[in-house]
């Protein structure tokens, strides 16, 4: 199978690390690199492992369309929307690590099987990449009224874009809570935690249901998501076993990250990632298998 061409538009700490997951595909092939910055590590990094690189950001890349059929957009939500508009108009999907949720939202365990040919699908947020899964085991038993996170991140693994979309992240994060894991009310928070030695990514997901009763079919549905997850997130995971009383559950996971690129400790980080990684597998599958060029 021939490989979907790719570039990122970003050479942040997540483009950065994109490019190494990227480079261990079987469906993905990176062939460019955007930025701004021309003493950005990530521009560097690129450079060296033989990509085409640029610092003139999205305009850089308008100047090579025939490089690449889809685009990650990991930059922030403020100026998504442009990129957005600029690359469908000629044809390039985006996959978006913003919290601008322009497209619809996909979270690889819950709904990569409905993932369609859209011209622009949104990643949601770390937060929410980490706990809509564990709502959706909750909600396929029984119905979720109420879900709400908290999401632990260290303050070293919160780069600027990360503290530029701040507000996008509370807002997208319980839209997604709702949309794509059935809570019928979603709320979410961020902390950054400056603790020394840094933090690794934990979230508390603290979920209301209307049927009781159903304990040990919960028990298992969230123990199969964390497995789920686990294929592409390899140090997801829950640190106690669920607390369930009456229709209150509290479900603790963290997730520890690969180090391809980033600390270990920036599972935030990593997580958004490793999704994203993973749905654009399925996106060039999808486009393999359709014959699109």
């Amino acid at each position: 199978m021939s490989k979907s061409k790719v570039a990122i538009l970003g050479s942040g700490n997540i483009g950065t690390d994109l490019m190494y997951k990227i480079e261990r595909s079987d469906a993905l092939e990176l062939t460019m690199v955007a930025g701004i910055d021309p003493n950005s590590e990530g521009l560097r990094l690129a450079k060296e492992r033989g990509y085409l690189t640029t610092t003139k950001s999205i305009d850089g890349l308008l100047e090579h369309p025939d490089k690449f059929d889809m685009v990650f957009d990991a930059t922030s939500a403020k100026i998504h929307q442009s990129h957005s508009d600029k690359l469908t108009a000629i044809g390039k999907q985006v996959l978006d690590l913003t919290p601008a949720a322009i497209g619809p939202f996909v979270v690889p365990s819950v709904n990569l099987d409905q993932l369609q040919s859209e011209p622009n699908v949104n990643l949601v947020t770390c937060g929410g990449q980490a706990t809509i899964p564990i709502i959706h085991a909750i909600n396929r038993i029984s119905p979720v009224s109420y879900a709400e996170i908290v999401a632990t991140i260290s303050s070293k693994s919160a780069g600027p874009g990360t503290r530029a979309n701040i507000d996008e992240f509370t807002l997208t994060t319980a839209n997604a809570i709702e949309k794509v894991g059935g809570a019928k009310k979603g709320k979410a928070i961020i902390i950054l935690n400056p603790a020394e030695p840094p933090v690794i990514m934990r979230d508390t997901i603290h979920a209301t249901i209307e049927e009781e009763g159903k304990e040990a079919e919960i028990l298992q549905s969230i123990k199969d998501m964390v497995k789920e997850v686990q294929t592409y997130v390899p140090g997801y995971r829950m640190n106690t076993e669920p607390q369930i009383s009456g229709k209150e559950i509290t479900v603790f996971v963290e997730v520890e990250g690969a180090g391809d690129f980033f600390p270990t400790y920036s599972g935030n980080l990593d997580i958004m990632t490793a999704a994203a990684t993973r749905v654009a597998n399925e996106l060039a599958l999808q486009r393999a298998k359709e014959g699109v060029k």
